[in-house]
């Protein structure tokens, strides 16, 4: 089980940059970076918006951008923990989600919000957001937002 811990003001940049893409009726992508060292729960320190193509029911990165990810990942040392993006109705980790996910290790969360995040607030995310983990088997699981199984804590 992977467990995150987020801050308000992370959960603020993040939902900032998913609604400028939903000012366009397109979905958007951010991932969340924590240290490259494996730790449980792992702590959110920076907000990565990688270059993206977009529309009103996908994202994918470019190979130049995936790139640039990577070149960013091991100058700072860093890992990808999760993977947050929108969807124009409700949230749920998608076929397309599944085929173009940035990251695809166990552990990995994949987290979706509805409506390009438009009602989206730091004090509602865990009541908006999808999560799920990619698992042993290779797939994405649902995971609960509260209880001893959330994948998710939210910090002042």
């Amino acid at each position: 089980m992977t467990a995150v811990i987020c801050t308000r003001e992370m959960l603020r940049t993040t939902i900032a940059i998913l609604r400028r893409g939903g000012e366009r009726r397109h979905e958007r992508v951010v991932l969340w970076l924590s240290t490259a060292a494996a730790r449980t729960p792992a702590s959110i320190i920076e907000v990565y918006e990688p270059e993206q193509i977009t529309e009103i029911d996908y994202f994918k990165l470019p190979p130049a951008s995936m790139q640039a990810l990577m070149d960013h990942l091991r100058s700072t040392r860093r890992r990808i923990v999760a993977q947050i993006h929108t969807h124009p109705g409700r949230a749920y980790h998608s076929e397309v989600d599944a085929e173009w996910a940035i990251i695809r290790h166990v552990g990995a969360l994949s987290l979706v919000l509805p409506h390009f995040a438009a009602t989206t607030t730091p004090e509602n995310f865990l009541t908006e957001v999808m999560t799920y983990e990619y698992s042993r088997a290779g797939g994405w699981d649902h995971c609960s937002n509260s209880g001893l199984d959330a994948r998710l804590t939210v910090t002042t």
